[in-house]
Formats: structure tokens, sequence, C-alpha cells
């Protein structure tokens, strides 16, 4: 059974590690969007990022993982999309990790639908 996503670890903590284990993997286009401020908004944070391969969107999703159970012993409430690897959801109730394809995540378009967010586009190293 997966243990529930601890309230003492705050979601900006919580949506700063998951761009971590983003990054760890060399992941492509990271954005941080906050939620916070948006009415309706479903968690405090969407985390958006693009993978080029089955492969890379695999390790990026372990990863991100892996970088917060390490920390909190969290896992994510819910999981989606690991069998076909164009889209994978990691929900940790506040946060929410979205791990892409590029054709798949220009076709949801996210970004756009959640356009009243505060969008920050993290460079990569």
């Amino acid at each position: 059974m997966n243990q529930q996503v601890s309230k003492d670890v705050s979601s900006e903590i919580l949506s700063e590690w998951v761009v971590e284990g983003m990054l760890d993997k060399k992941a492509l286009d990271v954005v941080v969007m906050d939620l916070r401020g948006v009415k309706h908004a479903i968690a405090d944070y969407f985390i958006i990022c693009s993978g080029n391969s089955d492969t890379q969107i695999d390790a990026i999703s372990e990863s991100i993982e892996a970088q917060i159970h390490k920390r909190s012993k969290q896992n994510p409430w819910k999981r989606e999309g690991q069998q076909n690897k164009e889209w994978i959801l990691l929900d940790y109730i506040d946060v929410v990790a979205h791990v892409f394809n590029k054709e798949k995540r220009i076709f949801y378009g996210l970004e756009e639908l959640w356009g009243d967010a505060k969008i920050t586009r993290i460079e990569e190293n």
C-alpha cells in the first residue's frame, strides 16, 4: 500500500525535489506551474518535463520517485502511464509531476490549459 504524502513536507519543497529528480536525468524543458493562485486548481504545483525516449522518460520518473522517497519516505499517491511511456504522471496530491514525450506534451498543452498559473522555466545545466 502506498504511503500518503506527509503534510510535514510543504508542497513548495516537494516541487523542488521533483525538479531535482527531473534534472538528474537530463529532463528537457522543465516547467514549474504554481497553481496556488488559480481558482479551482486541483494541486498546488504541476511540474512538467519532456524526455527524448521511452528509456529516458522511465528514468526521469524513477528518479523523481527515488528523490522524494530518499528524503521523506513518501511514495506517489497515484501513478499513471508507465506502460505506454508517452505521459507518466506521478501524483503527490499537492504536487503532480508530468513526464512527457515531446509529441504528447505538445498535443495536451498543459501549459496553455492552465495559463493562469505562475510559470517558471527551469534552465538546464
